[in-house]
């Protein structure tokens, strides 16, 4: 059992829109998951005639566990480091990758899209895994990991959705005033601020939104089926967590939890929170693992 390897964790209780969920509340070593990591070998995913992504493999047993990144980040930082760790510990499979323009993959952040981020998230699981797979999301990649879902249902086990930032860009432009829209059409740029950019902020183009417009989802009941875990802290600044709240209820799967984090802000790569995280994961390698 997967869960041996939490053996010996105490346990609260944190009140979910959707159940009561377990959650770890020793400050147990996290030495396991990150304190003596090999070095891994950056692999390149080949595209005719589009930017080579940037990746780290590691071969294991099914399911498998893929990564999904924010906007403009990229695959070392420490929920990902520590998924990692966790992986190999179990034998499972484990991958993670940079979007084109971010990390060590080819190309510039400011030529890429939801809908070619998509792409790219789709082309790593069509070419990269083998077996159903456990798509963790964070932030954008949380609105990545539905679309994956949507376009592999055969191939996605299971979603976990950290701040997940479903349609956020577009619900943020479509909270501007009118004179900043008219601002950013004559600029032909939208300076996202966000204290993760050195400068302060991000360009992002009017063809970036458009595009994002297309890949909405929460309009509409979202067809996905798996067991979905959404965990969101309630001090993020920059997506507010009853989006992962919307997310639920949008979603068609009897298998949903909301695990709200009180002290949790948008990254949450505070120990607990990887902690937490490291634990939905582990509960639902079991569960996956008990239905074959």
């Amino acid at each position: 059992m997967a869960a041996s390897i939490l053996k010996g964790w105490r346990f609260g209780v944190v009140m979910t829109s959707m159940r009561v969920t377990a959650t770890p509340r020793t400050k147990q070593d996290m030495t396991l998951f990150g304190g003596s990591r090999q070095k891994s070998t950056v692999q390149y995913l080949s595209r005719p005639d589009l930017p080579k992504i940037a990746y780290h493999s590691t071969k294991g047993k099914s399911p498998g566990v893929i990564f999904l990144p924010g906007f403009a980040s990229n695959m070392n930082g420490q929920k990902a480091v520590a998924l990692e760790e966790f992986c190999k510990s179990l034998g499972h499979s484990f991958l993670r990758f940079d979007y084109s323009g971010c990390g060590a993959s080819e190309g510039k952040l400011e030529d890429g899209s939801i809908g070619k981020w998509k792409k790219e998230v789709l082309s790593v699981i069509d070419e990269l895994t083998e077996g159903p797979q456990i798509l963790v999301g964070s932030s954008m990649g949380g609105w990545l990991m539905l679309h994956a879902a949507l376009a592999r249902p055969e191939k996605v086990a299971a979603l976990v959705g950290v701040a997940t930032a479903s349609d956020h860009f577009v619900t943020t432009y479509k909270s501007l005033s009118i004179e900043a829209k008219q601002e950013i059409d004559q600029k032909g740029e939208w300076r996202y601020l966000s204290k993760y950019s050195e400068e302060g902020f991000y360009k992002i183009s009017p063809e970036f939104i458009k595009d994002a417009e297309n890949h909405c989802l929460l309009h509409s009941p979202i067809p996905i089926t798996c067991p979905v875990r959404l965990i969101h802290g309630m001090k993020d600044e920059e997506v507010p967590w009853h989006v992962s709240i919307h997310v639920a209820e949008r979603l068609l799967s009897n298998d949903v939890d909301v695990v709200l984090r009180k002290h949790g802000v948008h990254r949450m790569s505070q120990q607990d929170d990887i902690k937490m995280l490291i634990f939905v994961i582990d509960d639902l390698i079991d569960k996956l693992t008990t239905l074959v």
